[in-house]
């Protein structure tokens, strides 16, 4: 089925360390081509309606199809020469981007991080919260490493100072509690609902903070943190690497914090990963991640367009005569936060 665009509307905010900016902000050069980042929305728009058709179906697989072949179908439309830094791999038996792969039909060099269905349990059950996710930035700017796991923290901007991925985990809530200005028994700590955080949660408990726990989707967890309707403090654990470039991205973009150490050891194809990524990683692979190390410039940005409904954007809405997507545009150079309703007409 072919959509075209009908009308957009855009509402724009700047945040940087809680204060509002102008969006003409002159203070960092775009280097970009504005014109291609706003192409990169649509591409995220057509990969939301392709794999919205699978919501609530319980076919997560078919719905990661779907949303993969839209997105390299639209990358590979535009003029520009595309690098899949970030991709899809064997955790979710998926098809995917691959990491390395090339795209576009020539021109600017972009490095790209991607998502193609943040959530592909959250679709297949119409649950909250499920993204199509796209990260970008000049060439050689974000990450280059395998899909596998990373041990993540993640807070918002008036909070920036005071995480640190290796400090105990007491020690991170009380750091971040302080700088909110909250007791330690108002803190709610996100963490994703998995075996492996058995301990983490139980440590987290021992302080007296709130825990919400979510079963998938920790692009949105990390970047609950900075926005502040969602009653999210603190993001901690562990999930997919690919997951923690792109929520760096977001988090760039608004002046937030964010952390990261590969974890192979949690992946059972970790060893031949790790090994892969000792000739592409071009890093210390124990090291712990700063937020200028997975993503090294201030001109990247954040796009992810709402698959299901959810806190951060509505989901595709199918009428009889259009689709209305909901996405969000958010670039470290400006710190802009764009949230962006587009309506497609059927033909």
């Amino acid at each position: 089925m072919q959509f075209s665009a009908l009308w957009i509307f855009s509402y724009t905010k700047g945040l940087y360390h809680g204060k509002t900016v102008q969006d003409h902000s002159t203070e960092r050069r775009r280097v970009m081509n504005s014109a291609r980042v706003f192409e990169v929305v649509e591409v995220a728009e057509k990969a939301a309606i392709a794999s919205a058709a699978f919501n609530g179906r319980g076919d997560k697989v078919a719905a990661d199809q779907a949303a993969t072949t839209a997105m390299r179908d639209a990358f590979n439309a535009m003029n520009f020469s595309g690098r899949v830094v970030i991709g899809e791999g064997e955790r979710d038996e998926a098809p995917m981007l691959f990491i390395g792969e090339e795209l576009g039909r020539g021109g600017e060099e972009i490095d790209i991080a991607v998502d193609p269905l943040e959530g592909t349990n959250l679709c297949a059950a119409n649950a909250a919260n499920a993204l199509c996710t796209i990260a970008i930035a000049p060439r050689g700017a974000l990450l280059f490493a395998p899909d596998t796991y990373m041990q993540k923290i993640a807070a918002g901007p008036q909070a920036r100072d005071a995480i640190d991925i290796d400090a105990p985990v007491a020690d991170n809530i009380h750091h971040v509690a302080e700088s909110l200005g909250k007791p330690v028994s108002e803190m709610c700590v996100c963490v994703l609902e998995r075996e492996r955080h058995t301990k983490l949660i139980a440590d987290i408990r021992k302080t007296g903070a709130r825990i919400r726990l979510i079963g998938d989707g920790d692009v949105y967890g990390a970047l609950a943190t900075a926005l502040p309707h969602t009653g999210i403090d603190l993001y901690m654990g562990s999930g997919g690497a690919p997951e923690g470039v792109l929520a760096c991205c977001a988090l760039k973009a608004v002046g937030g914090a964010f952390m990261g150490r590969l974890r192979f050891d949690l992946d059972v194809h970790g060893k031949e990963k790790r090994e892969r990524a000792l000739k592409t990683a071009q890093l210390d692979l124990d090291a712990p991640l700063t937020m200028d190390m997975l993503v090294r410039s201030d001109d990247a940005a954040f796009i992810a367009s709402g698959v299901t409904h959810g806190e951060l954007l509505d989901g595709v809405r199918f009428d009889e005569t259009s689709v209305t997507t909901s996405s969000i545009l958010m670039r470290a150079c400006d710190h802009s936060v764009r949230f962006i309703t587009t309506q497609h007409q059927r033909s």
